[in-house]
């Protein structure tokens, strides 16, 4: 059996590099959403404060009103990929069963597309409510999905070894806004 190294941390990206890419992201959700009956579905945990970094920055770009925000708590990984729901696990939201959705554009936002377990249990939920224009958004696209989904807007596409995970520090969970590699390798590597 090989003992794992310690694990060595990097920072990709730093607030002031990612400030451009969410600006950018805004500018691409402001083109794919019809204004007056659009709304965010953050998947919690961090989405939510990314889809108010979208929301704030739809604002400053576009001048119109604050898009709702409606939290969905979705959950397959913890936040090293150690899988916690063989079946992603997915805890029904009464908001948004309570929208018009068939007249509703959605934008999905989520930090990290991994797999895609996540974002596919999210859009289904929502066409099963009867959402007829789903979209998605992710600050990061690790481009090994392994289910039928992909990313409207994508922030960055990083490609890593399958070892590695990317972590997305999102305050107020973190106290910076950054993007981290945790490189994870066998000893002697």
């Amino acid at each position: 059996m090989q003992a794992t190294a310690p694990s060595q941390r990097l920072c990709l990206y730093c607030s002031a590099e990612l400030e451009p890419v969410i600006a950018r992201m805004a500018s691409q959700a402001i083109s794919l959403l019809p204004g007056g009956r659009s709304v965010l579905v953050a998947m919690l945990r961090r989405g939510e404060p990314l889809a108010r970094m979208l929301q704030q920055q739809i604002m400053l770009q576009s001048g119109q009103a604050a898009l709702p925000i409606y939290p969905l708590k979705v959950k397959r990984y913890a936040d090293d990929l150690t899988l916690l729901h063989a079946e992603t696990a997915l805890t029904e939201s009464p908001e948004l069963a309570a929208l018009d959705l068939q007249n509703t554009a959605l934008l999905v936002v989520d930090d990290v597309l991994y797999q895609g377990h996540s974002l596919l249990r999210t859009c289904a939920y929502l066409a099963r409510l009867g959402a007829r224009e789903i979209r998605t958004a992710v600050l990061v696209d690790r481009c090994i999905s392994q289910q039928p989904v992909h990313a409207d807007i994508i922030g960055l596409r990083l490609q890593i070894a399958g070892s590695d995970v990317i972590e997305c520090n999102v305050p107020p969970y973190e106290a910076d806004f950054r993007i981290d590699l945790l490189r994870r390798g066998p000893s002697g590597n």
